[in-house]
């Protein structure tokens, strides 16, 4: 570039216009002391490489956060913005190969759609910067904590401890929020390979639901009995749900 770039002849020139025999000095002066060497300190820096030493840059990621909603209202949908930044790579490198995957998350998870993107697709300074947020809340927060992420649930900052099995099911409630689930979808879902020597059955549902209220002690209320029908999850004021980030299928 012009603005790096210097030019021999015209370094090495300036001596001999400025410096008359008179005023040479008797002592010869090495040549990396001369005025023709050309001082850089002034010259433009290198811009910083993204890529540090010893790697290469193979390609690029470029998060976009847009759900469905606000792509048909603005008169597309993903499929056509995907094929459109396809057409655009094509055009400007046409060796450049592309590959999409669409981000999933829970419905009405909170926080910009960028960042909810970043996390569902598992980028590494996204999570870094999600587990300091926990760990801060969790340091913080008086009440329940249901950290889907880490398979815990913190009852005013103290571990709840519970089953393998007590937090499944709390967690196929709480992923359906809103919903009563009943007896048998539950079976179907939770204890479908069950491996026990009895059958599980309805009663099965009743003891585990039982001894997961137990454990949250206070709280047992967030798991509500819908008589005749099953159990519901319910959030209040002083429930904190900590949604995992969700690879994405291939759709595109």
């Amino acid at each position: 570039m012009s603005l790096l770039s210097v030019s021999p002849a015209t370094a090495t020139a300036a001596p001999a216009r400025h410096l008359t025999p008179a005023a040479r000095p008797v002592t010869p002066v090495a040549p990396a002391a001369t005025s023709s060497s050309v001082d850089r300190s002034d010259a433009t820096p290198r811009p910083v490489r993204a890529v540090p030493d010893g790697t290469e840059a193979r390609g690029f990621v470029l998060y976009v956060g847009i759900d469905e909603a606000k792509a048909a209202a603005a008169g597309t949908d993903l499929g056509r913005i995907v094929e459109a930044l396809r057409a655009l790579t094509s055009e400007v490198a046409p060796g450049a190969e592309t590959y999409a995957a669409v981000a999933l998350a829970p419905r009405g998870a909170g926080g910009r759609d960028v960042d909810v993107v970043r996390l569902a697709l598992q980028d590494p300074a996204a999570l870094a910067k999600r587990r300091e947020v926990v760990e801060d809340e969790d340091r913080a927060y008086s009440g329940v904590v249901i950290d889907i992420s880490r398979k815990r649930v913190l009852l005013d900052n103290d571990n709840a401890n519970l089953t393998y099995k007590e937090f499944e099911l709390l967690q196929y409630l709480v992923l359906r929020e809103g919903r009563t689930i009943d007896r048998a979808e539950l079976l179907g879902s939770l204890w479908s390979d069950a491996d026990e020597e009895e059958v599980p059955n309805e009663r099965t549902i009743d003891v585990h639901v039982r001894r997961l209220r137990a454990k949250l002690g206070r709280y047992e209320d967030i798991v509500r009995t819908v008589r005749g029908v099953g159990y519901r999850f319910d959030r209040h004021a002083d429930v904190s749900v900590h949604h995992a980030g969700t690879p994405s299928p291939d759709l595109f």
